[in-house]
């Protein structure tokens, strides 16, 4: 319990801090104790009256938080698909590699690459290279574990993340996805039917890899891909 001019004072110091930071999760992080202050305030008899006045304030920092968190989770999305993009992937790997390295578990990293899309765009155009992008994010939302991520790392480049897999589990996950691409996306092209493929290189992460190690790796088995036929899964090395 706080008394109302120590209140007042305290707020002050974290509204300052908060015009010093361009964070969201530090606005969120102050929000969260200015909140926790607000229903310990002690109302003495000179602001009982103003009780409503408030609560209004408390319902007012929890809008402002809430809409601080869905900004957040908006700067992280990429627009046009719906998956995370490099800012996201960011966060969740450093999560997602904290928690395997504290539970001594494994965690798969998969950078894939649509076969032929710039022949794609340059034959129908880039609307419907989008529309390939947006399709992808698609299937693969439907066809990961919901503890999966998948995220666009450039063009038509994109990186999921598995944790707590086994390498020959991440390769038949990855199979999986890349046969429902398959089935669900077909294009004319020069009056031949062709289906929508990419190929992949699969990493597991060893403890405490750099994320820009792990992602290289992969990167190099999916070169391996690309220059032995494309439309394949090549497993990185250590």
């Amino acid at each position: 319990m706080i008394d109302s001019g120590n209140y007042y004072k305290q707020v002050e110091r974290y509204a300052e801090q908060i015009r010093k930071t361009s964070s969201a999760d530090e606005i969120i992080r102050i929000l969260d104790i200015v909140l926790s202050m607000t229903k310990g305030l002690k109302l003495s008899d000179e602001i009982f009256t103003a009780q409503e006045q408030v609560k209004c304030a408390e319902q007012k920092i929890k809008s402002l938080k809430n809409e601080l968190e869905q900004l957040r989770e908006l700067v992280q999305i990429d627009q046009m698909t719906g998956a995370f993009n490099r800012r996201g992937l960011d966060d969740i790997f450093k999560r997602e590699a904290a928690r395997a390295d504290r539970n001594a578990q494994s965690l798969g990293v998969v950078l894939i690459d649509l076969d032929n899309f710039k022949q794609i765009n340059d034959t129908l155009g880039h609307s419907y290279g989008d529309n390939i992008l947006i399709n992808l994010v698609t299937i693969a939302k439907k066809t990961l574990r919901p503890s999966d991520t998948v995220a666009r790392f450039g063009g038509e480049e994109f990186v999921i993340l598995l944790p707590d897999v086994e390498l020959e589990d991440a390769l038949t996950i990855v199979h999986r996805l890349q046969n429902n691409l398959i089935k669900n996306s077909l294009l004319q092209i020069d009056e031949r039917s062709i289906s929508i493929t990419f190929s992949a290189g699969v990493a597991l992460r060893s403890f405490g890899e750099h994320q820009h190690s792990v992602i290289n790796r992969a990167d190099r088995a999916l070169y391996q891909a690309k220059r032995t036929g494309k439309n394949r899964i090549i497993p990185a090395l250590i």
